[in-house]
């Protein structure tokens, strides 16, 4: 690993505890023991810092939702389980971080959206396409309609009361309205894994 990408993980775990305003450069330079100079040798200001930050949590949510897919045995168990780690990730994430974002990077994270170098909310055709293979959704449904639907669904979630700090109400809420509109599309075999695995999870 070469510093660049140090700096990088070292940045993204004190932007995420701290909040980005609260961390200078001196502050992770101090922390990487490291010079504040070798810093701008990777980095021309806080803000290119930032960007490189937002694509490498991007990727890794990324490597997050392929590795829970691959491990589950079925796709309503990979919905449920990855529910259960980004719900995770973002209770370990400052409200600091968040609220620097929107109220003072938001064109940074707009920016990175246009060029899809930070897709959310994801595409989920792979997932409806898995879900009629294994028998777990109608053959019947639009795959690319019913994946609009649910980008809608994740879209309007992610960005309402934006500002808010309350990511457990805003995450249970989000969850319950995906999950029953997935009950729509399930065959009979569906709903019953969505019903073993809300137990489940909820456990």
């Amino acid at each position: 690993m070469d510093y660049k990408e140090k700096i990088i993980e070292e940045a993204a775990l004190m932007f995420r505890t701290y909040g980005i305003r609260a961390v200078t450069m001196d502050m992770l330079a101090q922390k990487m023991g490291i010079s504040k100079r070798t810093i701008y040798e990777n980095f021309a200001d806080k803000n290119e810092l930032l960007v490189s930050v937002l694509q490498w949590m991007a990727g890794k949510q990324k490597e997050l939702t392929v590795r829970t897919f691959d491990e589950s045995q079925n796709v309503i168990e990979a919905i449920f389980s990855l529910f259960d780690r980004m719900n995770e990730h973002f209770r370990n994430m400052s409200p600091a971080f968040r609220l620097d974002i929107v109220m003072h990077h938001n064109d940074i994270l707009n920016n990175l959206k246009e060029k899809r170098e930070y897709q959310y909310p994801p595409d989920q055709s792979e997932i409806l396409k898995r879900g009629v293979k294994e028998g777990v959704f109608r053959k019947e449904i639009d795959v690319e309609m019913t994946n609009q639907c649910l980008f809608e669904v994740m879209r309007l979630s992610h960005e309402k009361d934006s500002l808010s700090t309350d990511y457990a109400n805003k995450s249970e809420l989000f969850r319950n309205f995906y999950i029953n509109y997935l009950r729509g599309i399930s065959t009979p075999k569906g709903l019953e894994l969505i019903n073993f695995y809300e137990k489940k999870y909820k456990r």
